[in-house]
Parts: C-alpha cells; sequence; structure tokens
C-alpha cells in the first residue's frame, strides 16, 4: 500500500478533498472524472501534460493527466483506462467510484511540459491522448501549426475523438489498428523538422519506435512521457553507497540490488511514492550533496545534469555518499 506525505514531495502539492461532479465513459474501457471543490471555489492553475496524484480510497495511489481545459480553473479533469492487468488503481476506478463521492488529490505538478516551439508534431497511442489533448488546445489557441499522430486499438476504444475534431488550425490523424495498422512514423519522422517539437505519450513499443525515429533529429526536440519504464535500468551500477538524512543527520547504506526508497521505508522515513519505477516523479527528493546516478525516466537532460533532484526508487549514487533533504 502506498503511503502520501505532502512534506517529502520535492515540489509544493496542496491535498484537496474533492467533489466527483461528473464520471462517465467516453470510450471502451475509459471513463472520465470532472473533480471540483465542494463549494466550486477555483483550483490551482495547470500548464497543459500536468498531472495529478489521485488518494484513491483503497490506499493506493496513482497519476492521472490533466485532460481538460486550463482555462476552466473550477474543475479538473481525468481520463481513466482500466487496465487488464489493474493492481487496484484503474480497477478501482471503473468499479467503485460513483458521481458525487468525494476524492483526495495532491497537485498539479507537471514533469512534460509543454515547450515554445514554431510548430508540433503530437502523437498518442491510447490513453496516451490525455496530456496531449491540452497541449493541442493550447497550440490551437495560439493560432500555431499542429499535427497530431492518434493511434488505438479500435476507434471505439479512443477517447475523446469528438473534441479533437473540433480543434482548429492543425491536422488529425486518427488510425484505429483494426482500420489502418499502426502509426506510419515513418511518414511524420523520417526528415528532421528544426522548427517542429515532438511530444510524444503512450505505451512502451510506441515510445521505442518513436525515440528510433528520432535519432535523426536535433537534442531536445523530443519530449516523452511514458506508462512503463525503459530498460535504462537494466545496466546499472549496483554497487553499495551512503546516504545521509540531512534533518536527522542518520547515515543509511544502500546495498547492491536495493533502492533507496526500499531503505528510506525500512528505516521509517515516509516518501510519497506510487510507480516505484521512475516514471511518475512522486518520489522526487531534493539533493543537497553528492552526485546522483539517474536511471529514471521523468527528468529532463538538464535536470540529470544539474543534480540537484533525484527520484529515490530507481536511481542510484555515483559518489560513495549522497545527502539528501529528508
Amino acid at each position: 500500500m502506498t503511503t502520501f506525505d505532502s512534506r517529502s514531495l520535492g515540489q509544493a502539492s496542496e491535498l484537496f478533498e474533492l467533489t466527483i461532479a461528473e464520471l462517465r465513459p467516453v470510450a471502451e474501457g475509459v471513463v472520465s472524472l470532472e473533480l471540483r471543490t465542494p463549494d466550486g471555489a477555483d483550483l490551482p492553475a495547470w500548464q497543459p501534460g500536468a498531472h495529478i496524484d489521485v488518494l484513491l480510497p483503497n490506499g493506493i495511489v496513482r497519476q492521472y493527466s490533466l485532460c481538460g481545459d486550463p482555462a476552466q480553473r473550477d474543475n479538473w479533469r481525468i481520463g481513466v483506462l482500466r487496465e487488464p492487468a489493474s493492481r487496484g488503481g484503474s480497477s478501482y476506478v471503473h468499479e467503485e467510484l460513483r458521481q458525487g463521492g468525494t476524492l483526495s488529490v495532491a497537485g498539479p505538478r507537471n514533469n512534460f511540459s509543454l515547450a515554445e516551439a514554431d510548430r508540433y508534431l503530437f502523437i498518442a497511442g491510447g490513453i496516451g491522448i490525455t496530456p496531449i489533448l491540452p497541449m493541442i488546445r493550447a497550440v490551437a489557441a495560439q493560432g500555431k501549426p499542429w499535427t497530431l499522430l492518434y493511434g488505438g486499438r479500435s476507434r471505439r476504444s479512443m477517447a475523446f475523438l469528438e473534441e479533437i475534431g473540433g480543434l482548429a488550425g492543425g491536422e488529425a490523424h486518427i488510425v484505429p489498428q483494426d482500420e489502418f495498422g499502426l502509426l506510419d512514423l515513418q511518414k511524420f519522422l523520417g526528415e528532421h523538422l528544426p522548427d517542429t517539437l515532438v511530444y510524444c505519450c503512450g505505451p512502451a513499443p510506441l515510445i521505442d519506435a518513436v525515440e528510433a525515429k528520432c535519432q535523426i533529429w536535433r537534442s531536445g526536440a523530443l519530449h516523452l512521457e511514458r506508462f512503463a519504464p525503459s530498460d535504462k535500468a537494466a545496466n546499472k551500477e549496483k554497487g553499495s553507497f551512503e546516504v545521509e538524512l540531512a534533518r536527522s543527520g542518520k547515515r543509511l547504506v544502500i546495498p547492491p540490488y536495493r533502492s533507496i526508497l526500499d531503505i528510506l521505508e525500512e528505516n521509517g522515513c515516509k516518501v510519497t511514492n506510487s510507480c516505484r519505477a521512475g516514471i511518475c516523479g512522486t518520489c522526487l527528493v531534493k539533493v543537497l550533496s553528492g552526485v546522483p546516478d539517474h536511471f529514471d525516466d521523468v527528468l529532463s537532460y538538464e535536470d540529470q545534469e544539474a543534480g540537484d533532484v533525484m527520484l529515490v526508487c530507481v536511481s542510484r549514487a555515483k559518489s560513495d555518499l549522497l545527502v539528501l533533504d529528508l
């Protein structure tokens, strides 16, 4: 069971008790939840790519991308796919939550922010459309050209198609696999376009294929958000090192094949966590001294090089000692 302690977050994360103002199916196996404060007050502002931490009543914490309109401050909207291999998160949302109920929510936080560019190429697979949709809306509002490649198992399984059809200034390629096969990545990524940024979210095979195609593109052109971890941690150094907790001065040895997060928890140090795989950013911790060895799929290259934050669920140390702000 995941515990929640907002003090451990590397970014401010206020906890809200929100009402499920609307819960409705938006595609086969996908429900949309509109969350509001009980008194209708405005919620904190957010930018496209942001997500919230949903603290489900069964004790599980899950991250869901905000997929509504950032201009609508009175509500947050998320879309939740029922995963066949659910570990209690999506299945609980689909089976137990009801309109009119309440949820504890923290955030918003953004590990997938939209950068400035002359034009954009968005690639979404399945529920990966959720962080992409507000991005398209923002780009369309700015009058900038955009292209969307949106793939799914079938048209019935692809959420928010009607909304996408109403967005102006770009072109949307809707590609249900049972009708057209896989996305034609070569057509759209086979040539480097220096004025274009690529944003992609979806299952691992799509992410990996897009990464491979974008090797000819300039560094920083591709922005990704993963549902599952890459294999970058497979060959990570397994040697031991020490972690010092700055607030108490306590030192802990992190042995081979054990994560910092595991050892912290065993020693009574609560750190908010969810995926334990380096893809959600929930266990972000400030590094006060030492050199982290990053194996996550969240931090940008620049953030990893700066070395002042790390995700303790997967990352380790290049130095003998790390001092953490815990």
